[in-house]
């Protein structure tokens, strides 16, 4: 087989042989041009701009560790729970006018149900507790017949 191209390229005119060896060495250089330069290429780019956004992050990061550091305990949440939770829970319900279904404690936590309550009222309400230093651990809420009421089948809080 060798020796059949070997016979058949000596037979080619010299201004042929010169034309083959020409296009020969375009095809070796496009195939280590596109199949090897680029490739690498586009992938160092791709390694340095994934290197520049994960620098730029860890000095965001560095930056907000250091602003946390400097928060003084009365900038940070505190629970500032006073009395029992069912007093926090049953003084917060009723001031935002919410009727507690049941309330049942449980040592620092306490599950609550409420049969029917605006769902505004109750992130207000929700938001009031963790305020006042409880932390939601689980709620299951179901939507009501009436438009923007919903029922809180279980609410879990416990003790921030």
């Amino acid at each position: 087989m060798q020796a059949q191209l070997q016979e058949w390229f000596t037979n080619l005119e010299q201004r042929e042989q010169i034309l083959l060896k020409i296009g020969a060495v375009a095809v070796v250089l496009a195939i280590l041009i596109w199949g090897i330069w680029h490739p690498l290429n586009t992938a160092i780019t791709q390694q340095e701009s994934l290197l520049y956004k994960q620098q730029k992050l860890a000095v965001w990061v560095a930056k907000q560790k250091a602003k946390v550091a400097t928060l003084s305990p009365a900038q940070s949440r505190q629970a500032n729970l006073q009395g029992s939770i069912v007093q926090a829970v049953n003084s917060t319900a009723s001031y935002n006018k919410i009727a507690l279904t049941r309330l049942q404690p449980n040592g620092d936590q306490v599950q609550v149900w409420i049969d029917e309550v605006e769902f505004g009222t109750l992130m207000k309400w929700l938001d009031s507790l963790e305020k006042t230093g409880l932390n939601v651990m689980q709620i299951d809420i179901a939507q009501t017949g009436e438009l923007g009421t919903v029922k809180v089948r279980r609410l879990e809080l416990i003790k921030a």
